[in-house]
């Protein structure tokens, strides 16, 4: 970007600066030992190809975002991870949002939901409703959208080993509401492998899991075409303890498998890249932050042009949503945590996120009130329409310090990326521990900056009021609520057609043991009102349950 006479006169002057610096250093040193330079200049980003490297949003690599306008043309979805309880009571918070200005759903399932039983087992007792909401059948499902035209709102379903199952439902309510699957637009989770390593909530052992995957990738593409049939999950990655680095590489690795899966049984590249999408956090250091996603942008273009030889451009777009941090929220003194969510907030846009939910004040503590949901959802509206953020497209490209941050990440993903092929892929890295272990490492020493003082909490190891008392108007999940949804499911056990449901079952049991794509046979099955407790329940005598290597 800069010729050598110019380079030469720039590299003489910093030299005369780092002079007078140490000079100062030295009566007055820094306050801590920083991971980055004092100062980046042009030197730093001498070698720039600017069109082959940053180039121009809209264009490939498309570093600086996957449309020309962004911003000044649309604004991001606005989404609230939400729901609780029963469908009824999340139906009312979703309606709640939606007339607060919010533009697209994010549904929050419970635990019980998460790892495919009902709210009858077992297994489930005093989780039933408690982080999500509580979906036994398609009768919830409709319940939770119940006056909600799904034709017109796109929503995202946080789900993962039982993801095809809700996908069905979500079809069947659009068919009962007289919306056609291809006028159907959402993501569904639906990454088993960064559950493996990350959150937990998995059920079937890889192999089977991968194959629900490509059956999903393969029944969109074909009959909901609008539909994003993965969101790679960066975010849930981030929270284990990895860092922004790792947040890229592994669900990059991950996302790796899945289209090499998908590849292995016929699919072809085009067909289904454009509906990969991704969920990425923004966490706590807002230039770290806008550099990774720029850096992502343009390591998974590459990655689709060349690896994949990806044609479209639609292909090679990273699109992704974001979710704030809510690892970094505190208990301690909780309103701090406005002001964090807004930068990490600010991070994302200025970062050019399609999509992005912000966390409650208070999800340190409880699920959100009413009242904090709406303030969430209002610290977007006021990055969007007061703060300036969405004025221009990419407003820190050529900040000399973005743009070396986003070449290093870019490179050190690269080579975590290099190193797990080198394994043989990120299932095998998974197997071996690989990812775990790596993040284990970071996850442990920045709990031990915070231990010592090195990395400052405010209101948790520094300025902290003694005194203070927690205090506060928080959402409590009625404790009968598992009690109401367990009576609501024997009311539907006992007036559904019990022989269709059989036959259904029947016929998935049948279909699972072969090679056919079961995305209709779960449309089919949910129609009849089984439940997802026994869809999953018969896909689990037929693929088994994964136990997780407890060595590792």
């Amino acid at each position: 970007m800069f010729n050598e006479k110019k380079l030469t006169e720039i590299e003489q002057s910093q030299k005369t600066w780092q002079d007078k610096l140490d000079k100062s250093l030295a009566k007055f040193p820094e306050r801590q030992k920083f991971a980055v330079k004092s100062l980046y200049t042009p030197l730093d980003n001498a070698k720039s190809d600017y069109l082959a490297e940053v180039g121009l949003p809209g264009e490939f690599p498309f570093t600086r975002g996957i449309q020309q306008g962004m911003y000044r043309t649309k604004l991001w979805t606005m989404r609230q991870y939400s729901g609780m309880a029963s469908a009824e009571e999340s139906n009312q918070r979703y309606k709640y949002l939606l007339a607060q200005g919010q533009t697209g759903l994010s549904v929050a399932f419970d635990l019980p939901t998460q790892i495919g039983y009902d709210s009858d087992h077992p297994l489930a007792q005093g989780e039933v409703g408690k982080v999500g909401v509580a979906i036994d059948s398609l009768a919830d499902m409709e319940a939770l959208f119940d006056g909600i035209s799904i034709e017109k709102v796109s929503t995202s379903m946080t789900i993962n080993g039982p993801a095809a199952v809700l996908l069905a439902m979500y079809v069947a309510v659009g068919e009962k509401q007289g919306a056609k699957p291809e006028a159907l637009s959402g993501t569904i989770q639906n990454d088993i492998l960064k559950e493996y390593i990350a959150r937990g909530t998995y059920i079937f052992p890889p192999q089977p899991s991968m194959r629900l995957i490509t059956d999903t990738f393969a029944y969109c593409s074909q009959n909901i075409p609008k539909w994003n049939v993965i969101s790679v999950g960066a975010y849930h990655i981030r929270e284990a303890g990895a860092t922004a680095v790792q947040e890229v590489a592994f669900a990059f690795a991950n996302a790796i498998a899945y289209i090499d899966a998908a590849l292995k049984v016929g699919l072809n590249i085009d067909d289904f890249a454009p509906n990969i999408s991704w969920i990425f956090t923004a966490d706590l250091d807002l230039f770290e932050e806008v550099a990774k996603f720029r850096a992502a942008r343009r390591l998974w273009a590459g990655i689709m042009k060349e690896r994949y030889g990806a044609t479209k451009p639609k292909s090679q777009m990273l699109r992704f949503h974001v979710h704030t941090a809510g690892s970094v929220l505190t208990a301690q003194q909780p309103d701090n945590n406005i002001a964090r969510i807004t930068w990490q907030a600010l991070a994302a846009i200025l970062g050019g996120t399609q999509s992005l939910a912000t966390c409650a004040k208070d999800e340190a503590i409880s699920l959100p009130t009413e009242d904090s949901a709406r303030l969430a959802l209002r610290t977007q509206q006021l990055l969007a329409y007061e703060s300036g953020a969405a004025k221009t497209v990419d407003p820190l490209a050529g900040s000399y310090y973005v743009e070396q941050l986003t070449d290093r990440i870019e490179q050190q993903a690269k080579e975590y990326i290099a190193k797990i092929d080198s394994l043989g892929g990120a299932a095998i890295a998974i197997e071996k521990g690989y990812m775990q272990a790596e993040m284990s490492v970071c996850a442990y020493a920045y709990q031990r900056e915070i231990e010592n003082n090195e990395r400052i909490v405010v209101g948790v190891n520094k300025f902290v009021n003694d005194d203070e008392v927690q205090s506060g108007d928080y959402l409590k999940v009625d404790p009968v609520a598992g009690e109401k949804q367990r009576q609501r499911l024997s009311e539907l056990k006992a007036k559904r057609d019990n022989d269709r449901v059989a036959k259904t079952l029947a016929a998935l049991r049948q279909a699972a043991n072969g090679t056919e794509n079961l995305m209709p046979y779960l449309i089919d099955a949910v129609k009849t009102y089984a439940t997802l407790g026994e869809i999953c329940g018969v896909l689990r005598e037929v693929f088994g349950e994964y136990k997780a290597n407890l060595e590792v």
